[in-house]
């Protein structure tokens, strides 16, 4: 299955590595849930929610390793977003790494599953 993605902020992800917790951001814990993107979906989420910020790192999580705690549920314009009902240990990642800021203020894709 693809990887689905999380949109971390540095500060948050440190204090994960650190803790061994990541409780998301303060959206993710008013809404009870970390917010998930499928690869075709997070460009556009983050330009919604992180637009500008320099401090965002792309975390790339298979979803086999979530468990029940993940739920696909209707979002945006109708599509399935996938959301993890539960904190998430950083040993489940499969990769992370910094986004950059393009020239026109966009943050920079690596290629995506």
């Amino acid at each position: 299955m693809a990887l689905i993605y999380h949109l971390a902020r540095e500060a948050e992800w440190q204090k994960a590595l650190a803790s061994g917790i990541y409780e998301g951001s303060a959206d993710d814990r008013r809404d009870g849930f970390l917010h998930f993107s499928t690869g075709e979906q997070v460009v556009i989420s983050a330009a919604k929610h992180r637009a500008g910020e320099r401090d965002v790192r792309l975390v790339a999580v298979d979803p086999a390793v979530l468990g029940d705690a993940l739920r696909w549920e209707e979002s945006r314009g109708g599509a399935l977003f996938p959301h993890l009902y539960a904190t998430m240990d950083p040993k489940q990642v499969a990769w992370s790494q910094m986004l950059p800021l393009g020239a026109d203020g966009a943050h920079v894709f690596p290629a995506l599953d």
